[in-house]
């Protein structure tokens, strides 16, 4: 009787385990960038354990190196990442079997900026101008795009690869404007510093509106793990949303998970200006918008970006069914 009952408690156990196993999904989100307001909603579904809530056992952490994301994602070395929406189209272009999941900010926060004492106010007015930029080629055919919609010449400007240093170089005046700095971050230290900035919006002239920040897996965790994708979107979008409904205590834990790394003056403007992005996404945050990924996608192929005959279809999968 006694072995018996030994026999039946261990069962139990050994289910129980099994049981907590299969539950339990080990995941590794890989940022674009070091840890900043634009993941903020990240840090919030973590503390509120948002993730374990839905069975999913998290990790994030910031890349060793920006450029290699989607090539971690690719090899499975990483099983979500966040980058940006034209790069990953640049990457499918070279076969990368990279997939967008979920739209994080659905408008351009890249920018042309100028210092306010310049009057610099337009592309137009960049005529003859040294416009630094960090050497990432799609940034000049922006730069063109936008010039173009001003009946501005862009022959005659004077493009200079600064690399990151663009607010830097702003500041000491050695170009006249810059192209590829965030209006939701290099504002605002630059502001925070003295200069004010003023802010030419790529999708104010002709530069079709493109998401920002997207949340990317690879086409084999798409397909061997259905479940796990759409729990892992669900998540991250709550926490988003919680991050949208308290915006300042939504910095109060990025800063808890990343005392050493955050600098607060700056992300607690931030995210100010990121609350009404993650807002206006067709109502429901994460969900990818055919059409703007489309425009975008077909402006690429115009400036001869990508190949004409990528399947812009397979570039992206839309999970707006399972959102609230």
């Amino acid at each position: 009787m006694k072995f018996s009952l030994i026999l039946i408690l261990m069962s139990i156990f050994i289910l129980a385990c099994s049981s907590s196993d299969e539950k339990n999904q080990e995941v590794l989100l890989t940022l674009d960038w070091y840890p900043n307001a634009n993941h903020a909603g990240i840090y919030v579904a973590m503390e509120h354990k948002i993730f374990e809530k839905n069975s999913i056992d998290f990790s994030v952490e910031p890349p060793a190196d920006p450029a290699t994301v989607l090539n971690l994602i690719a090899s499975g070395e990483s099983d979500f990442g966040l980058f940006y929406q034209p790069d990953l189209l640049l990457a499918r272009d070279q076969d990368v079997p990279v997939i967008a999941i979920a739209g994080i900010v659905p408008r351009p926060l890249n920018s042309i900026m100028t210092l306010k004492s310049s009057n610099l106010l337009s592309p137009k007015d960049l005529e003859g101008k040294k416009i630094g930029f960090p050497g990432i080629p799609w940034n000049q055919s922006m730069l063109n795009t936008m010039m173009k919609c001003d009946n501005a010449d862009s022959s005659t400007l004077d493009v200079i690869d600064v690399g990151w240093s663009l607010g830097q170089t702003l500041l000491s005046k050695n170009v006249d404007a810059i192209i590829g700095a965030y209006w939701t971050h290099e504002s605002i230290v630059m502001s925070n510093e003295g200069y004010e900035t003023n802010i030419i919006y790529p999708d104010e002239w002709c530069v079709p509106p493109y998401y920002e920040l997207i949340l990317v897996t690879s086409e084999e965790n798409l397909q061997k793990n259905p479940e796990i994708v759409e729990k892992f979107i669900i998540s991250l979008s709550e926490g988003y949303r919680k991050a949208i409904s308290e915006p300042q205590n939504s910095i109060d834990i990025l800063i808890k998970y990343n005392q050493d790394s955050v600098d607060e003056k700056v992300d607690r403007a931030g995210v100010e200006l990121l609350v009404p992005l993650w807002e206006n996404n067709n109502g429901r945050f994460g969900s990818i918008d055919q059409k703007k990924w489309l425009e975008f996608s077909d402006w690429m192929k115009s400036e001869k970006l990508i190949s004409s005959d990528l399947d812009i279809n397979k570039t992206y999968k839309d999970f707006s069914y399972v959102l609230r």
